[in-house]
């Protein structure tokens, strides 16, 4: 249980951290920036990005960074896609190959 609360602590700690310093975007240092980018990319939940982004003080820097930072397709989402369609589209249609070669 202790660990729990240790846990939900630390989440409402880096929450309020992040939305400190969306307060002051766009005027951020680099290190603040590259915080907030991995702490929204690989930290943040569902829930953490929800609650920030209903927050009225950071509303428009948050609409900003979003549409600065979040909103792009990058390598990661190019590199999901090629596997999405490798595994649904690329394995059925190789297996089909493999069937229909060896009926005839």
């Amino acid at each position: 249980m202790e660990q729990d609360v240790t846990c939900a602590d630390a989440r409402e700690v880096a929450r309020a951290r992040a939305q400190e310093i969306l307060l002051r975007y766009p005027d951020l240092r680099a290190e603040e920036l590259a915080w907030l980018l991995d702490w929204f990319d690989r930290k943040a939940s569902a829930m953490d990005v929800a609650m920030l982004a209903s927050e009225d003080q950071v509303a428009v820097q948050y609409a900003r960074f979003k549409a600065d930072h979040l909103s792009k397709f990058g390598m990661k989402d190019l590199r999901n896609a090629a596997l999405f369609v490798a595994v649904f589209v690329g394995i059925p249609v190789a297996s089909f190959m493999l069937w229909a070669g060896g009926a005839g």
